[in-house]
């Protein structure tokens, strides 16, 4: 499913980790993750404007959800970071970072979700992106995987639940 992921519970949010290794290097990866015409192959059409205070806008679609937010930091080629929600909805900072991996990039997801929210379903829908992304760096995009979102939603469920249990 992924190479980590991590949850911890901080200032009343539920922070998550995710992080891949890509054999792309981090040219690659960044035009992926800002580029207008490949962002609909792995997460939704939209733009990111590259610049801190820029415009960060991606529509959904059939889900209906809109990310109407700006880009909070921003260094070329290596860290991007703009909230995944709309204005009139809690903040929710999404933060993408790429190290160098030998001749690859690794690729580090930090997304909050406010307290109250599903942060497993949150994760999972990410870690499904994810998947897409991977395919896409490939040249060989792939629609949304529901049977990967629904079997990590699901551990990450129980692995919540452990947590607070505990």
């Amino acid at each position: 499913m992924n190479d980590s992921a991590i949850f911890l519970h901080l200032d009343g949010q539920t922070q998550v980790v995710l992080e891949r290794t890509f054999e792309q290097p981090p040219s690659s990866l960044w035009s992926q993750l800002t580029h207008p015409a490949k962002l609909p192959q792995w997460l939704a059409p939209g733009e990111i404007e590259p610049r801190v205070g820029g415009v960060a806008r991606l529509d959904f679609g059939v889900s209906g959800a809109v990310i109407d937010s700006m880009v909070t930091a921003f260094e070329p080629h290596r860290l991007l970071e703009y909230s995944w929600s709309a204005p009139d909805e809690p903040t929710r900072p999404l933060r993408w970072e790429i190290i160098p991996a030998g001749r690859g990039s690794r690729l580090r997801l930090i997304l909050r979700v406010p307290a109250g929210e599903d942060a497993a379903r949150a994760a999972a829908g990410f870690e499904a992106h994810l998947e897409m992304l991977a395919a896409a760096l490939e040249g060989v995009p792939i629609k949304f995987p529901f049977e990967t979102f629904k079997a990590a939603r699901e551990a990450y469920r129980l692995d919540l639940a452990g947590r607070d249990a505990a």
